[in-house]
């Protein structure tokens, strides 16, 4: 496999151009984000990822995680990468300095997660999920709880899960059948008793860190149905004695692990809740308020999946590369010299690493947009809140979808290599296929986009962004028309539209929407990169914004027909006479 060498001008680029990260600096809340520190981060987490996770990355798909006794093990090199990522202070980037954290914007941890995950995806989802558990303690814990297990999960020293999905619930959460039965005695008085059985749980169990804080969905007795009867709770798998240190084992264990396509280093387990009657946990938030809680996690995990695929993307994209440069096969067509070249000679193997690298940059572009907006968002921005809130299921579902598309280039420029194990260019796809699924499936992004956010601000919000991209497009004929196709799209949803009609058109009109957006910062950074900031850049990126303007944007322009076709046909059919 090859080595991963972290993309830090271009990842710079979109930090200072896309996410804005100077006028985020000039904030109160962000003042220490200088330019010196932001470069600091970008290079210094690119080189611990590059030298302490990539090299575990082909281990960790050979080897995998592994279940023995009821302990989870991981492949050698783990442990000790792990604990090299909590002492340099990765994990806290982002957290709030009341409990240990560095107070940098989000968009910096958005980086470190890009890099660490660039160089190996499954190992990433460890930190990537104790982010979210960190930000759902931090806005609906009490103080008490924020106290006993920030500190510990902000450094990494403890990880976090989020424990949603059941054998009989898995999009529809208000399926779920674990109890919560309160504790009216004892030494746990005022706590619950939580029994039931979890499944999909992303690094449910491990000996990485020293505690493992997960944020489980359970109902309480007598709760309503649905998914207003749901509630959340902390149950960690160590307790945690009044002073800070470990108790006893909570009543929770892993009682297997998921056989996997890929992320096989990625402990998936079946986790089960109070086997024995003594699994303890503590309500978070209000009773039968959970899944609003919980939502903080999801939406913070929905922009890091989104995240990831920039990350298998660039990966692939750099491994196909390189192979390109060494495989030699066949003469340069129409060349009178017929030696043999490297196959980057042909063009439609340019084709391909052209496209890879357009899409990569341009979800890379995405991705830090949508950052800077959370960032914005977060210090009082409510207009930038709402931008952000759009942007999500644009950048999880096409962000992910692209992902698994360039992976899938990549294995094509390996030609019959790509196929076989040997040569990894197949994991980085077999990788990169849960994130379309996990978190919400990208159909289910596509649905939140044409209900939920598109009734922010009775549509306004939606079309103010569309326009926005139209304005600023002038000089670009194809993403003017991209953008105008959108706004319209969205009145004709918000206006005319039965629902029937907005989800059968909804996968299309995300990607539609996402394209723009994307074409949109790319844009700005190629002007950018005209005007000197970036000077490593400057041969390269005004040709992958070009390819990405002139290929990518007039495929989402033919989607409009899909988007606006309504839901009749799809009914033309029962249900029998269609499975059958």
């Amino acid at each position: 496999m090859t080595p991963f060498t972290p993309p830090t001008q271009d990842q710079l680029l979109a930090i200072r151009v896309n996410a804005g990260i100077e006028d985020l600096a000039r904030s109160e809340k962000f003042a220490h984000a200088e330019p010196d520190l932001v470069e600091a981060v970008v290079a210094g987490v690119g080189d611990f990822a590059a030298g302490e996770f990539a090299p575990l990355n082909r281990v960790g798909d050979l080897e995998g995680a592994v279940l023995e006794n009821g302990v989870v093990r991981l492949p050698d090199g783990y442990g000790a990468a792990y604990q090299a990522y909590v002492e340099q202070g990765w994990n806290s980037i982002a957290s709030s300095v009341d409990y240990g954290g560095q107070g940098l914007p989000f968009t910096l941890s958005c980086n470190v997660l890009e890099n660490l995950g660039t160089a190996n995806m499954a190992f990433n989802l460890l930190p990537m999920l104790s982010v979210g558990a960190i930000e759902a303690i931090e806005h609906h814990g009490s103080d008490a709880q924020k106290s006993t297990f920030l500190p510990d999960m902000v450094s990494g020293k403890w990880s976090g899960t989020m424990n949603l999905t059941e054998p009989a619930a898995g999009s529809d959460l208000g399926a779920l059948r674990a109890t919560a039965e309160p504790i009216t005695d004892g030494e746990h008085a005022g706590k619950y008793k939580i029994a039931g059985q979890k499944i999909f749980i992303t690094w449910g169990d491990h000996e990485l860190a020293e505690n493992i804080i997960h944020l489980v969905l359970a109902r309480l007795p007598d709760a309503p149905e649905g998914s207003r009867g749901i509630s959340l709770f902390i149950v960690p798998k160590y307790h945690v004695n009044a002073d800070g240190s470990l108790g006893p084992r909570n009543d929770v264990r892993p009682v297997s692990l998921e056989h996997k396509l890929g992320i096989n280093a990625s402990p998936t387990c079946i986790m089960s809740y109070g086997d024995n009657g003594e699994c303890i946990g503590e309500l978070v938030g209000a009773e039968n308020r959970g899944l609003m809680a919980m939502f903080t996690m999801m939406n913070n995990a929905r922009i890091n999946v989104g995240n990831q695929g920039v990350q298998i993307a660039e990966r692939a994209a750099q491994q196909a590369a390189a192979f390109a440069a060494e495989r030699v096969q066949s003469a340069r067509a129409g060349s009178p010299d017929k030696t043999p070249v490297a196959i980057i000679e042909h063009p439609d193997v340019r084709r391909m690493l052209l496209r890879m690298k357009a899409l990569t940059e341009a979800v890379r572009a995405l991705l830090y947009y949508c950052a800077g907006q959370v960032d914005r968002g977060t210090i009082g921005d409510e207009a930038a809140a709402n931008r952000a809130e759009i942007l999500v299921p644009l950048l999880k579902a096409w962000g992910t979808d692209t992902g698994v598309e360039v992976a899938g280039i990549g294995v094509q420029i390996h030609g019959g290599m790509g196929f076989v194990e040997e040569t990894g260019a197949a994991q980085h796809w077999r990788d990169s296929r849960i994130a379309p699924i996990y978190e919400g499936t990208n159909g289910i992004q596509a649905a939140d986009l044409v209900t939920r956010k598109l009734g922010l601000e009775g549509g306004e919000a939606m079309i103010a962004l569309f326009e926005e991209i139209g304005r600023d497009a002038s000089d670009e004929a194809g993403l003017a028309a991209l953008a105008l196709d959108c706004a319209n799209i969205a009145r004709w949803m918000r206006d005319d539209a039965s629902l029937d009609d907005r989800l059968a058109g909804s996968v299309p009109f995300c990607t539609m929407a996402a394209v723009a957006v994307a074409a949109w910062q790319l844009k700005r950074q190629a002007e950018a990169v005209a005007k000197g900031a970036a000077p490593a850049l400057e041969e390269i990126k005004p040709v992958t914004a070009r390819f990405f303007l002139d290929h990518i944007v007039p495929e989402a322009l033919g989607l409009k027909a899909s988007a606006i076709s309504g839901a009749e046909l799809l009914y033309a059919l029962s249900s029998e006479t269609l499975a059958g």
